[in-house]
């Protein structure tokens, strides 16, 4: 049994979810999402809550039951509050920069890092030394700054690099003398 997908997904006012044609469209005040359901799962819509229950008690069914309810409530989560995610640059010369619709990064490479930001997505960098990505949709805001971190690992030694906000980097001894 799913201790998560027991729990039903609430509602909250101002939010509207439909199911039809095997998809579920979730609108509310940041925007619309929609999500393709699965045959192993049904889904209720009760009142103002998204009940998750499997479809028969094959092992596959019941598999799929916990994430199912997890990407409903992601979806409801993105419509009304969204997602945000704060990378942390450090490094000597290491800084970024949002220009629009593109994310300029200098990262100690002999040549800048212009990166598209995708649609759906906004960035911002409130200081040179932080980007900040927020958007609707917690597959693309972590996608995309999962991307950004690929640039620059955070490295053990003297931790320069790119990392999340609150991420611990274990820190490793140099050479002793």
């Amino acid at each position: 049994m799913s201790r998560i997908g027991k729990k039903p997904v609430a509602i909250p006012s101002g939010v509207t979810a439909t199911i039809d044609n095997g998809t579920l469209t979730v609108k509310g005040p940041k925007g619309t999402l929609s999500m393709g359901l699965v045959d192993e799962v049904v889904y209720k819509l009760e009142g103002d809550e998204i009940s998750v229950q499997p479809a028969n008690d094959s092992r596959r069914s019941r598999d799929f039951w916990g994430m199912q309810r997890t990407l409903v409530a992601n979806l409801v989560e993105g419509v009304t509050e969204g997602y945000t995610k704060v990378l942390e640059i450090s490094g000597v010369g290491y800084r970024a920069q949002a220009q629009g619709k593109k994310l300029k990064l200098q990262l100690g490479f002999s040549h800048d890092v212009d990166l598209d930001v995708p649609e759906g997505i906004e960035v911002k960098t409130p200081d040179q030394t932080t980007v900040e990505i927020s958007g609707i949709d917690k597959q693309s805001v972590g996608q995309f700054a999962a991307e950004i971190r690929r640039w620059r690992k955070p490295e053990p030694y003297k931790g320069k690099g790119i990392k999340y906000r609150g991420e611990y980097i274990f820190r490793k001894e140099g050479k002793k003398k």
